[in-house]
């Protein structure tokens, strides 16, 4: 009688049991029991925007190792060297001596040989040949070039394209750059031109770009690439003083800085092809 007596009291309990259960599903409206603490829904993060963040974050990190503030507010460049050019790989001298005058954003001067005789310069969208018979305009072709190289320089990028909202921002993660190893970011502009940049691993600093692009003329891919090497720090810049630029895979320009000054305020008749400047009178030689 006790047996019976103790299988019914826990039968009972089982019913209510599963009674109050019941009880309160159909209280939640759903069916189903509700956890007493759910979890909190966690929002997955697109890929696209991940990549976005890594690639913005290296370029910014490049910017500090490149001088900071130093680098972005620089107004000028004069560096001094020598340069050498190559057709299909072979050098075409032993090396002209330049000086080189950069005026952000958009003006250059150029000038060859040590009697500083032949110069070019770019103003805006304009380009001129100056020599002892005076200015004449660039070619076409040439001209069409220098604005390219222009517009996918790394100042532009990381003076520009950077901070352009329409400029979509890919992290490609780890790469080789002329054996090194890199970080490579890739910035796509509203025009859907592409370029990409190698950072080093260790110091963050650019050590190549590579952008391709179609011929008007014959509509075959290009690519052209550049290098950077032998920084140093000059004025709270870390300055290249390597540089050598690629074409389809060919060396094109190898050129090697032994001076580089920041913020000097050049001398405007520089940049006007018709204002008769000279360039060793304005130095104070003859």
């Amino acid at each position: 009688m006790k047996h019976w007596l103790l299988i019914a009291t826990l039968a009972f309990a089982l019913v209510m049991c599963v009674w109050g259960r019941r009880l309160a599903a159909a209280q939640d409206g759903t069916g189903a029991q509700t956890p007493p603490h759910p979890p909190a829904a966690t929002a997955s993060i697109p890929p696209d925007q991940v990549s976005a963040h890594q690639a913005h974050d290296l370029l910014i990190k490049a910017l500090n190792a490149l001088g900071g503030e130093a680098y972005v507010n620089a107004h000028d460049i004069q560096e001094q060297g020598r340069t050498y050019s190559f057709f299909h790989g072979r050098p075409t001298s032993n090396g002209v001596l330049f000086w080189r005058f950069l005026e952000f954003p958009d003006k250059e001067r150029i000038e060859l040989t040590p009697q500083r005789d032949v110069a070019y310069v770019y103003t805006g969208d304009k380009g001129y040949e100056i020599t002892y018979k005076g200015s004449r305009a660039i070619e076409k072709k040439d001209l069409d070039d220098y604005l390219r190289h222009r517009k996918f320089s790394l100042e532009t990028i990381l003076r520009s394209w950077v901070n352009d909202p329409t400029v979509a921002l890919f992290f490609d993660g780890a790469a080789l750059a002329d054996n090194l190893a890199a970080q490579r970011v890739t910035l796509i502009n509203a025009k859907n031109e592409s370029v990409s940049i190698y950072f080093d691993i260790d110091t963050n600093l650019p050590i190549k770009k590579t952008h391709s692009w179609r011929d008007p003329v014959d509509r075959e891919r290009n690519v052209e690439e550049e290098t950077w090497n032998g920084y140093r720090p000059v004025q709270g810049v870390m300055t290249p003083f390597g540089f050598t630029r690629y074409f389809n895979g060919d060396m094109q320009t190898e050129r090697f800085v032994t001076q580089v000054n920041y913020n000097q305020s050049p001398n405007p008749a520089m940049f006007d092809p018709n204002s008769g400047y000279n360039p060793l009178k304005a130095n104070g030689k003859r």
